[in-house]
């Protein structure tokens, strides 16, 4: 099932999100939100293709400052600056968690929907559930995929990867592609390894459709910067199933386990193997995750 190709959608905010869709317009919309640093191609095309076949119109897109989409270049953000949020020191960051719903919010209002079934990994995770928090009507159901509450005291990274997060990521394509591979062996499932060849395709297609060392370092700060939505969860009414490896290193199962205990009848699948990736080894248990839970809303 052909994805539409890359269009885009002009929000009031100024903010030009790239996106795709995939299936028929009149099935129930899912929303697919990205993590840290990551285009909308990292939800592979062929996943995208298996979720609209179970009769679901699907969309995915890069969030403001990944792929084609608008970066904020005009917002410079210092290594200190992030040192700096992730203590607890910086107050104004050029844009928030509540930002990247928002521009979530617009694409859905360009395609004319009014509500949808969101789902999220990692820093997608977060704006998804911040997008069902400040706009409970909108959402339909929500899986939540190796994320977090944003309670500093869970969702933690083990101390391996932090150097990583630091790291350069060079000034070239190969540069770049070099330290994507390194990345994404601290950080790849174990027990459902990812093949060199097409690690390094990932990284090929992310650099060409303009990554920027910048724009991760933005969202960076969104994450840093975000509030714990402990309480918040707590007050939704909705479907909800959270997806998390019990080998990520990045963050910790105990964010999961925390946002499961949250969420009042939350279902909470951990998944062993998995750490910080959405291997093609499990697409199915993570679409069996997301159909599931969208049946959830349609008995209700």
């Amino acid at each position: 099932m052909a994805g539409s190709g890359e269009q885009f959608a002009h929000l009031p905010s100024g903010i030009d999100i790239c996106h795709e869709t995939f299936g028929d317009t009149a099935d129930p919309p899912v929303l697919l939100v990205m993590g840290l640093g990551g285009p909308m191609g990292w939800w592979a095309m062929e996943f995208c293709e298996e979720l609209a076949a179970e009769g679901l119109f699907v969309i995915r897109y890069d969030n403001r400052d990944t792929g084609r989409s608008t970066k904020l270049r005009q917002y410079h953000v210092s290594k200190l600056d992030i040192v700096k949020a992730a203590v607890g020191m910086v107050k104004n960051p050029p844009y928030r968690l509540g930002d990247l719903a928002d521009d979530a919010f617009g694409l859905l209002d360009h395609l004319g929907i009014d509500q949808a079934h969101l789902v999220g990994v990692s820093m997608g995770g977060m704006i998804v559930q911040t997008m069902a928090i400040d706009r409970p009507e909108r959402a339909l159901s929500m899986t939540s995929i190796m994320s977090t509450t944003g309670r500093r005291t869970v969702g933690y990274q083990h101390p391996r990867v932090l150097p990583g997060l630091f790291a350069s990521s060079g000034r070239t394509r190969d540069e770049y592609v070099a330290r994507s591979l390194r990345a994404t062996a601290m950080i790849a499932s174990p027990d459902y390894p990812t093949t060199d060849e097409d690690a390094r395709a990932r990284a090929h297609e992310t650099y060409d459709r303009g990554w920027t060392a910048s724009g991760v370092a933005r969202q960076l700060m969104a994450i840093l910067t975000q509030t714990d939505r402990t309480a918040a969860l707590a007050d939704l009414d909705l479907p909800v199933t959270v997806v998390h490896g019990l080998k990520d290193p990045l963050v910790h199962r105990s964010g999961g386990k925390a946002t499961a205990d949250a969420i009042p009848r939350a279902e909470h699948i951990e998944i062993p193997g998995m750490a910080h990736d959405l291997p093609v080894q499990l697409h199915g248990t993570f679409i069996e995750a997301i159909t599931g839970t969208i049946a959830r809303s349609v008995h209700r």
